[in-house]
């Protein structure tokens, strides 16, 4: 297994990175770790935050030296190397029909494909939540299909709604809050995965994987005011082993 470096960031923050570029097999020696972390939950660690390519360590340096928390990443991270990998799948509710998927046809269009088939190939997929960032629950997902690589738009785009389902750069991603961008909105998520005060605020778990279930208009209406009710229907559809 390659090595990795150790970066402080400030007196109260290590950096483990394991990569320079967004690979699978990083990311998730990055989520092993992280879930070796909260396996241990040592004493002074504040909180860990994974990324693409590297985990960032919160710490109390006076309840836990940088030399002791750097020999607990060698440690963990070598026992994460032979701990499975335990992940559930979930299953988000998703509406690409108009007026949700915004960007469908153009985006069809520039992948030389029919925008049902472009649907077809976005709910086949199995995707790795693979980090959240940039925004509050923006959720940066792997594993999307090659056929639907398609570059970020030269220029951004006017702010897209809440809970747009989008793809841009060979990635996919589900963005929480609207704003503009320059991903292409495929659809919308009847799901709010970060909700402030809710238990979880987070709802999916970086590890986790997601698969997107395909709804007509008048079942996401329905499933929409659910949400708006409090509920969650994203469902859990496969469990750790």
């Amino acid at each position: 297994m390659a090595s990795f470096r150790l970066l402080d960031s400030g007196e109260t923050m290590l950096v483990v990175e394991f990569g320079t570029r967004i690979d699978p097999a990083v990311n998730a020696r990055v989520l092993a770790l992280d879930a070796a972390f909260r396996r241990a939950a040592l004493p002074g660690v504040i909180e860990t935050v994974p990324t693409f390519r590297s985990l960032a360590i919160h710490y109390d340096p006076l309840r836990l030296p940088r030399e002791r928390l750097a020999d607990a990443v060698t440690r963990l991270e070598t026992e994460a190397e032979h701990t499975p990998d335990a992940r559930r799948l979930w299953t988000v509710p998703v509406c690409c029909a108009a007026p949700f998927g915004e960007d469908l046809a153009e985006a069809a269009s520039r992948l030389g494909l029919a925008p049902e088939v472009v649907v077809a190939r976005l709910c086949a997929g199995r995707y790795r939540l693979a980090m959240y960032g940039f925004a509050p629950g923006f959720a940066y997902l792997s594993g999307l299909d090659p056929a639907l690589a398609i570059s970020r738009r030269t220029t951004p785009r006017p702010p897209h709604p809440p809970d747009a389902i989008m793809i841009g750069g060979g990635m996919a991603a589900i963005a929480s809050v609207p704003m503009p961008t320059g991903w292409w909105v495929l659809g919308r998520s009847a799901e709010r995965m970060y909700v402030p005060g809710r238990a979880p605020e987070f709802l999916i778990g970086v590890g986790d994987d997601i698969r997107f279930e395909s709804v007509d208009a008048a079942t996401f209406s329905a499933l929409s005011a659910r949400v708006a009710a409090g509920g969650i229907i994203a469902r859990v559809t496969e469990e750790p082993a």
